[in-house]
């Protein structure tokens, strides 16, 4: 049960919403972002602090959080947008996003920001990170879970896939890792680059409980972190695969053919606003 002590009867619905706004505010203080992606894992991340896992926003450091670490360093504007909503991090810091002194650099630091719990910038450790942490947290007797996010660009990295093998070894059954399949990444389509499919047989093969849903449907999102929790006490690590769309909610950055670091003019911002506010939820 989650100890999040703040707005229970806010829907999961109004939860990736407000991510998605204070995600597109921050870009607007740079101009410039990893803002479809921010759009894209937004109902993921809704569900992670708003349903599925413990933490304290007043305590960020406390032992019996749950651990939810970012190997995309590159997503920290979408953490940062969640951890805002938790309220770990004051809303009124979304001003200060990638500022001289901020404690929201565009990548995310573990050493600047309350509930960020890991340094994300070279692709591809996030899930060995996971793989140690779980470890520990099995030797301390602590009953917590580790989350890690990572995208479908860092299948490319072999450290990725000796996680894979060592969490399924080690049974960690306390590791539910999430996989944002956005099918872009810097040098064109993912599995143009790097041919990974099919991830579930191969996950699977592994001795991985694997689920893939649509990243952007709430509710499968939400039984999919039910699922992965119910693997706790099974000797399997978990893995969701969530298909999502670069730039969801916002229809001019849905159809942009190349938005992986994406370049948005300084009229765009409030039209981008404005598209959000077209779809929010009571």
């Amino acid at each position: 049960m989650s100890s999040v002590s703040i707005g229970h009867n806010v829907s999961l619905e109004r939860r990736a919403w407000n991510i998605r706004r204070h995600a597109v505010l921050m870009g607007e203080v740079q101009g410039q972002g990893y803002i479809a992606q921010a759009l894209d894992i937004a109902d993921v991340l809704a569900t992670a602090y708003f349903h599925a896992m413990r933490y304290r926003p007043d305590d960020p450091e406390w032992e019996g959080r749950d651990r939810f670490l970012l190997s995309n360093g590159h997503y920290a504007i979408a953490l940062y947008a969640a951890l805002i909503e938790a309220g770990i991090v004051p809303d009124e810091e979304l001003e200060s996003y990638g500022s001289d002194e901020s404690r929201l650099p565009m990548s995310g630091m573990a050493s600047y920001t309350p509930g960020m719990e890991m340094s994300g910038g070279s692709l591809g450790l996030g899930l060995s990170i996971a793989v140690g942490r779980c470890l520990g947290l099995k030797r301390k007797g602590s009953d917590s879970r580790v989350y890690t996010l990572f995208s479908d660009g860092e299948l490319d990295e072999g450290s990725v896939w000796e996680a894979i093998m060592s969490a399924a070894h080690h049974k960690l059954d306390n590791l539910i890792a999430i996989v944002d399949v956005n099918k872009q990444q810097a040098d064109g389509p993912s599995t143009s680059v790097m041919a990974f499919e099919p991830l579930i047989d191969k996950l699977e093969a592994f001795g991985w409980f694997v689920q893939r849903v649509d990243g952007n449907d709430l509710g499968k999102v939400q039984a999919a972190f039910d699922a992965a929790k119910a693997q706790y006490g099974r000797g399997k690590p978990s893995m969701i695969i969530a298909d999502t769309l670069m730039g969801k909610g916002v229809p001019f950055l849905e159809a942009r053919e190349k938005n992986h670091f994406i370049r948005v003019e300084a009229h765009e911002w409030q039209l981008a606003l404005a598209a959000l506010d077209e779809g929010r939820p009571s």
